[in-house]
């Protein structure tokens, strides 16, 4: 649906217009036209690439969605589609989609799968019209802005979770749950770097070497977005080596735990087999065993497997082993 269409002239904002009026105001110099869309339809997409002109190969990505973050020219017009990750009411991770066509005289921005708005971007540039002066190419860089900082509460967020992991750690019994929590933590910083990763080499072709010309004048601004990358990309990657480091500790704590385990088992073990050991040969039928005719001879014999049971479960404990 649409959510908005404006004029603006000379940094400032002019109307509200009706999609039907878009080519009027493209027509005029020092005007432009910043249009925002949510969950587009078919018909709605095809409305905007006749009114601006928009390339069918960029409209056919957004179109069918579920792009790779990226940066795309073509002719005088750059398209670029960012992933949006936010938190879902059940505390998990859920990706979105923005797709951006720049223009000369036009943005258009398309918010797909996504609860988060970026009205706040809108507002904010119109605060600030000696910024929107720069036209198109600020909207741009605005709107990614607004996309990329959204990904540090997320970074931040991961980053908490992992400590408190680490926290609890050498707890006995949590090995296995802490494993599990690593591996989901590992899957959601997965799906972080798939939106941040590939932005990077496209945003850097917005203000080093041959610039699209939409964006000629603004590469400071661009490489402001492209240091916010590189920070989150050192983030994850961090994140990730330290995940990576915790699960290998973790397997070693389970390791080690089973070990506790089977050394009590084989402790107990040792000491019934010796009772079993003492029971069987006291046990057996034969006629010429003269135990069996002493009259200390049963308590004898249980004072005997006392005593080295005792003994046995003395060493065990001393080793380490009960």
């Amino acid at each position: 649906m649409l959510i908005n269409c404006v004029a603006y002239e000379n940094g400032s904002k002019l109307a509200d217009i009706p999609t039907a009026e878009i080519s009027e105001y493209l027509a005029r110099p020092g005007c432009f036209v910043w249009v925002a869309m949510k969950d587009a339809t078919d018909d709605e997409l095809l409305t905007m690439q006749a009114e601006f002109g928009l390339h069918e190969l960029a409209v056919e990505d957004a179109l069918h969605g579920h792009q790779r973050p990226k940066v795309e020219e073509y002719g005088d017009t750059l398209f670029a589609v960012l992933h949006t990750v936010e938190l879902t009411p059940t505390d998990e991770l859920a990706t979105g989609e923005v797709d951006i066509f720049v223009g000369r005289n036009f943005v258009l921005s398309v918010r797909n799968r996504s609860r988060q708005n970026l009205l706040q971007v809108r507002e904010r540039s119109e605060r600030e019209p000696h910024m929107l002066r720069h036209g198109p190419a600020f909207v741009f860089y605005a709107l990614m802005d607004a996309v990329v900082d959204r990904y540090f509460p997320i970074i931040d967020r991961l980053e908490t979770e992992l400590e408190q992991v680490e926290d609890q750690m050498f707890e006995p019994g949590t090995s296995q749950a802490n494993i599990q929590r690593l591996y989901e933590l590992k899957r959601e910083i997965g799906t972080v770097r798939h939106a941040v990763t590939p932005l990077i080499d496209a945003v850097h072709k917005l203000f080093s070497g041959r610039v699209p010309s939409v964006c000629e004048g603004n590469r400071e601004y661009f490489r402001d977005v492209f240091d916010h990358l590189l920070r989150m990309q050192g983030s994850l990657d961090n994140l990730r080596d330290t995940i990576g480091t915790a699960i290998q500790v973790n397997l070693a704590n389970v390791a080690i735990e089973e070990s506790v385990v089977n050394k009590r088992l084989a402790a107990w073990a040792g000491i019934f087999a010796v009772i079993s050991a003492f029971a069987g040969i006291w046990g057996m039928n034969f006629k010429n065993m003269p135990e069996l005719e002493w009259q200390w001879g049963y308590p004898l014999a249980l004072a005997t497997i006392t005593i080295v049971c005792v003994v046995l479960y003395r060493q065990f404990r001393k080793s380490g082993w009960l």
